[in-house]
């Protein structure tokens, strides 16, 4: 069975945990995989806001980039005390037995060795982080996970766009247990549990990031993950989408759910940060026309506004867009990202 679950019953099981709020009626174990995440985080343009923002008085939302049990790299929205300096407070919450440890979702733990402190300076869109000697305590298969969430932690704020590293007040060029080499400013562009399964060819492919499902019954949560495309795939648009059909590779724990016959019926069409995409009816999975899954547009939103300049999502059908949510709603408007991504328990 392919990665992207591609039945019908995928997609029954997928509407009746939305609906049926995770009754724990389908308990095999093809049902705890590809059941989605509870909690609905993308929002349509007309909202603005991310509906399931935390409002605890005294607290900002912020993305803890965890390490799972499967060893994914995952954002967690955390409601963290309110401070004056965001960015240093958010790598503290990633220290092992420091402040996260009462809040860590069940099987989840965090990455930066214990005992490790850490000073933050931002100047011209780049973050110095100098930790203490702790820092170079980790085992060395978390080497590239420490990298990866370090830097997407911090760039989530506006004002981070890339990250430098020190230790002990010296510059690190290599990270201390394995070598790992470090570039002068670690950005995004760097990627996140990257996986180049299927490529022969690395040399002459790029890479893009794409959001898949992962978790078990009643932990559900979106995952990033950086592929490579080929460099004869122009348009970086296109070449997204059909990573979301092809599904993850083989050998992860996740899952999509875009079914293997979805097919873009023309070039997507973008202007002014809206990417338009025009599919095929196989968009609807088992569901009756017109509905079109919420996860799916979750995925397909998280993925294509991981592209610089793009701020919007619409979707049509054989070029209509009457199109309704699972949840009864009209898809009115181009559907935006969330302020923050897996806000929802775990």
């Amino acid at each position: 069975m392919s990665k992207n679950k591609a039945t019908t019953l995928v997609t029954a099981v997928f509407a009746s945990s939305v609906l049926l709020s995770g009754c724990g009626l389908f308990s095999n174990e093809v049902a705890k995989k590809i059941d989605p995440p509870k909690s609905v985080t993308i929002v349509d343009n007309k909202a603005g806001k991310d509906t399931t923002a935390n409002k605890t008085q005294g607290s900002v939302k912020t993305e803890l980039y965890l390490i799972d049990k499967n060893g994914y790299v995952v954002p967690k929205t955390l409601a963290l005390p309110k401070t004056t300096s965001l960015a240093k407070q958010a790598l503290e919450y990633l220290v092992t037995n420091g402040p996260v440890s009462e809040m860590l979702p069940n099987g989840f733990r965090a990455v930066i060795p214990a005992d490790t402190t850490l000073s933050v300076a931002i100047k011209d869109g780049v973050a110095t982080v100098d930790f203490s000697k702790e820092f170079k305590n980790y085992l060395p298969a978390d080497e590239m996970k420490i990298l990866q969430s370090i830097t997407w932690t911090l760039t989530q704020f506006d004002t981070i766009k890339q990250v430098k590293l020190q230790m002990s007040g010296h510059e690190l060029t290599a990270m201390p247990v394995k070598g790992t080499p470090i570039s002068e400013n670690l950005s995004r562009a760097s990627g996140i549990n990257i996986d180049t399964a299927d490529v022969t060819d690395i040399t002459n492919t790029r890479p893009v990031t794409v959001y898949y499902i992962g978790g078990n019954e009643g932990s559900y949560y979106y995952v990033p993950v950086t592929r490579r495309i080929s460099n004869s795939e122009k348009d970086n648009i296109t070449a997204i989408v059909n990573e979301l059909i092809q599904g993850p590779s083989d050998n992860s724990n996740l899952v999509s759910e875009f079914m293997p016959d979805v097919k873009l019926l023309e070039a997507p069409k973008v202007e002014s940060g809206k990417v338009t995409l025009d599919f095929n009816e196989n968009i609807y999975g088992s569901f009756k026309k017109n509905v079109i899954s919420q996860n799916l547009l979750d995925e397909l939103v998280l993925s294509l506004t991981e592209q610089i300049g793009v701020k919007q999502v619409a979707v049509t059908v054989k070029g209509k867009a009457e199109l309704v949510k699972e949840d009864g709603k009209k898809l009115t408007a181009p559907v935006t990202r969330p302020e923050k991504v897996n806000t929802g328990s775990f």
